[in-house]
């Protein structure tokens, strides 16, 4: 347990960063998971839209240190290969 006045703040520091690195991730996770409905689906141009959007959360995320560059990097690249097999 903190005893010591900046170890109290440390811990309330952490606590808020927590939770909105726990928003950011959660966001991340929406916007994949709808890429990936529209690839279930079957619906080439649903899955581009929503890849366009999903691509640019996914690099914040690896910028604000919520996610790895490289995971970032791999999952943009792994769905765009997905969605482009649609059309194909």
């Amino acid at each position: 347990m903190a005893n010591t006045p900046s170890a109290k703040k440390a811990t309330r520091k952490i606590e808020a960063r927590t939770a909105i690195n726990k928003s950011r991730r959660s966001r991340v996770r929406t916007f994949i998971r709808k890429v990936e409905e529209a690839i279930v689906a079957g619906d080439h141009k649903l899955a581009m839209e929503a890849l366009a959007v999903a691509a640019p959360e996914i690099n914040r995320a690896a910028t604000k240190g919520i996610v790895h560059a490289n995971l970032a990097a791999r999952k943009v690249s792994r769905l765009n290969s997905r969605v482009k097999a649609l059309s194909a």
